[in-house]
């Protein structure tokens, strides 16, 4: 346990290439990471990636096929609140939920732990440490917006996955490295996944 530590979490929202590239830049800047999938996270990343996953028997090369060599990951059931990262006094240096379906910011917006993501999210708004959700639902509604608003009211950083595109991006992979390294940027995690401006 340190606070370096780092929790990464991914649920049932379309973008499982953001949280995907996310843990292997983490990895790659050596951090210790616990990670977390919702049940409906594995169908998306299938979906989206065609990779499955087994939460009873979870493998990094699975999500990764060439994992870096460098940093670690602790992979955590979402059902199990006896995890530390269930507890204020596990020390960590922030989370992000990447990415983060609408239920999972109105469970954060409410205060319903119903699962370990939604309990972790809870103990870095109460501890006061970086939640960054990072939504990418589109078109939102009223109650959306307004969930994502009290999350936002209570610490956390809401980071909609909006690639910029005054870097020019020339590929999709691009575009998704600008957005992880605005996540890194806020995580205070070195990258050089785009030029910034005027660079």
């Amino acid at each position: 346990m340190a606070a370096s530590d780092l929790v990464l979490a991914m649920t049932g929202a379309s973008g499982a290439p953001y949280g995907v590239r996310l843990l292997e830049m983490l990895l790659r800047a050596e951090r210790t990471v616990h990670l977390v999938f919702s049940p409906a996270a594995l169908q998306v990343i299938e979906q989206e990636m065609e990779r499955q996953l087994d939460l009873a028997n979870f493998h990094l090369s699975d999500l990764l096929p060439s994992p870096p060599s460098t940093g670690h990951v602790l992979h955590h059931d979402y059902r199990d609140f006896m995890a530390g990262i269930a507890s204020g006094t596990f020390l960590t240096g922030g989370m992000v939920i990447c990415p983060c379906s609408s239920g999972t910011a109105a469970a954060i917006a409410h205060g319903l732990s119903q699962n370990l993501i939604h309990r972790a999210a809870d103990v870095h708004l109460k501890e006061k440490r970086k939640l960054i959700l990072v939504p990418r639902e589109t078109p939102m509604s009223i109650v959306q917006l307004r969930n994502l608003t009290i999350c936002a009211e209570v610490g956390a950083v809401v980071m909609p996955a909006s690639p910029g595109f005054y870097t020019r991006p020339q590929s999709l992979s691009d575009a998704i490295d600008f957005v992880v390294g605005r996540i890194c940027d806020q995580l205070g995690v070195e990258h050089e996944l785009f030029k910034r401006w005027s660079e």
